[in-house]
């Protein structure tokens, strides 16, 4: 699904690219080379900008309250590293765009303000709801959009354009703090871009989880899936069945001792996400991956008797007794308290590796539980196995097989069911790079940094309808993970090669350029404290 005005984007693209590999406009060649995902479309600029002690961040008086919140990030963002006041400031409006009446072309109004200009309502139309426009001149770099996302994925290009030491989070001496001469019109090829993170297997605090939300909106991701409930722990609290967390929660894989977030804690870790643009997807694993659930309310299970809690590592054991009385009264309310929590439109309902469950069983579960997350106001999002069920109007199904070939996720596809696209044998971020990597698992096969990166959603599932795939989806399953350093040396460096796929145009994909920003990002993520696997396929810097 290319995000509207996206065929434009990709013509002007090609021939950035063209231009920028016969080295005849190094002002392109600057941007094409460092910054992940890549724009859509680069061109020169007015001239380079650079922040000094007297600049500011500047925006329209009566911008909404989400613009003057991207404002104080971007501002928050620079301040440390430049050692810079880098006030955020209101000017009359309108200042900041030229062409209000209709054209699409970006440029500084006559009176535009020096200094870094955030500006709300590009006429652009095609922008969409999180594309952006930037030009730079030797007064100001201004950065235009139609929504305060637009403003805030700008800035993260902003980010990368600046030298990597921006990142410290102390003033770096004798840094030129240069963005290079360029204008740029970027928007996002799939409306859903996002990262999953496994917070059953081993608990992770809400630092932590937050820590991860930085580090997906660098790379203009835009949904953070949460997997709350496994076989190995219960991790949200839900008041109506106190004994969910407080005993399903308890423990974690190796048997440590687990943790679970209260409401407050999930509100939190919401608002946060929000603030970088990110929705949060709940994921409430069933009929299987239950355990954890099974152990805190033997009602929930078919003979009445509560399994031990579980810290190992298999799968498929676990299941809900469907046909009890119990089953929807607690599924109901779980749902009710998760999606009142929740205020982005998706929750997640699990459907995979359902081994202990009948076929029949396993259909009534899914439907009935489809019906229950519609009443409570949220779309559906299921692993691909629900397609065996009878996926409802606007349910999405996220693949996560490894052939291409499953015949039932074509057909459902094709009769209007989106999909998300998590192959494991590219998506997945716990598999093991190479044989003699220590942490992850290979069940999908050893996925090096390349194989991660050259696939085309749009293509990778036969039969699947390229306007049905909706976007895609970086899982970072946690049996093996249990620290902040195990998520990044993992995630990094895969994890921007999917946000790439998810936001930059078809026509660009091209792993031999890719490797060269992808380098260009090593001493970004050393400011960062980012530990990552440095593969033998990138050309990293030396250090």
């Amino acid at each position: 699904m290319l995000a509207a005005g996206a065929s434009a984007a990709d013509a002007r693209a090609a021939s950035t690219r063209d231009r920028a590999a016969d080295g005849a406009d190094p002002a392109v060649a600057a941007v094409t080379s460092r910054v992940v995902p890549v724009p859509a479309s680069v061109g020169p600029g007015d001239g380079a900008f650079r922040i000094e002690s007297g600049t500011a961040v500047e925006l329209d008086a009566d911008s909404p309250a989400g613009a003057r919140d991207v404002a104080d990030y971007a501002a928050g963002l620079l301040r440390p590293a430049t050692g810079y006041v880098l006030p955020v400031v209101t000017v009359p409006a309108p200042r900041g765009l030229a062409g209000r009446g209709g054209t699409d072309r970006l440029a500084p109004a006559a009176d535009a303000p020096a200094g870094i200009v955030l500006a709300l309502g590009d006429p652009d139309a095609g922008l969409g709801d999180e594309g952006y426009q930037l030009r730079t001149s030797a007064t100001s770099v201004l950065i235009s959009a139609r929504t305060p996302a637009g403003l805030f994925h700008g800035v993260q290009t902003l980010r990368q354009l600046l030298p990597a030491e921006v990142e410290s989070r102390s003033a770096v001496a004798g840094t030129a703090w240069t963005v290079p001469s360029t204008t740029i019109r970027d928007v996002p090829r799939y409306a859903y871009r996002g990262a999953m993170l496994d917070v059953a297997r081993h608990f992770f605090t809400v630092a932590q989880v937050e820590r991860f939300i930085d580090e997906l909106a660098l790379y203009k991701i835009n949904t953070l899936h949460l997997h709350l409930t496994d076989d190995q722990g219960w991790r949200i609290a839900v008041d109506s069945w106190p004994r969910l967390a407080a005993y399903g929660g308890s423990t974690q894989v190796g048997g440590g001792p687990g943790g679970y977030y209260t409401q407050d804690d999930y509100r939190e870790i919401v608002r946060y996400a929000a603030a970088h643009f990110l929705d949060v997807v709940p994921e409430i694993d069933g009929p299987g991956h239950t355990n954890a659930a099974l152990a805190s309310y033997p009602a929930l299970t078919c003979d009445g008797a509560a399994p031990p809690l579980y810290t190992g590592t298999a799968v498929g054991f676990s299941s809900l007794c469907v046909a009890g009385q119990s089953t929807y009264g607690f599924l109901d309310d779980v749902i009710r308290e998760v999606a009142a929590l929740s205020p982005g439109p998706y929750l997640h309902i699990g459907g995979d590796e359902a081994q202990s469950t009948s076929a029949s069983d396993y259909v009534s579960y899914v439907d009935r539980a489809q019906q229950i997350v519609a009443a409570h106001g949220k779309t559906v999002i299921g692993w691909h196995q629900i397609v065996g069920a009878h996926p409802a109007p606007g349910t999405i199904v996220q693949y996560w097989g490894t052939a291409g070939d499953e015949q039932d996720v074509a057909t459902a596809a094709q009769n209007g069911t989106r999909v998300i696209m998590s192959p494991a044998n590219r998506a997945y971020l716990d598999m093991k790079y190479t044989a003699s990597t220590t942490l992850g698992k290979a069940w999908a096969g050893y996925v090096e940094v390349k194989p991660s990166y050259d696939w085309d959603p749009a293509t990778f599932v036969s039969g699947v309808p390229a306007a049905a795939v909706y976007g895609v989806e970086a899982p970072l399953w946690t049996e093996t993970l249990s620290t902040s350093a195990d998520l990044d040396y993992m995630a990094f460096p895969r994890l921007p090669g999917i946000a790439e796929l998810g936001w930059s145009p078809a026509d660009t994909h091209d792993w031999d350029a890719y490797r060269v920003r992808l380098a260009a990002q090593a001493p970004r993520w050393a400011a960062l404290g980012i530990g990552y696997y440095r593969s033998p396929q990138v050309d990293w810097p030396a250090g």
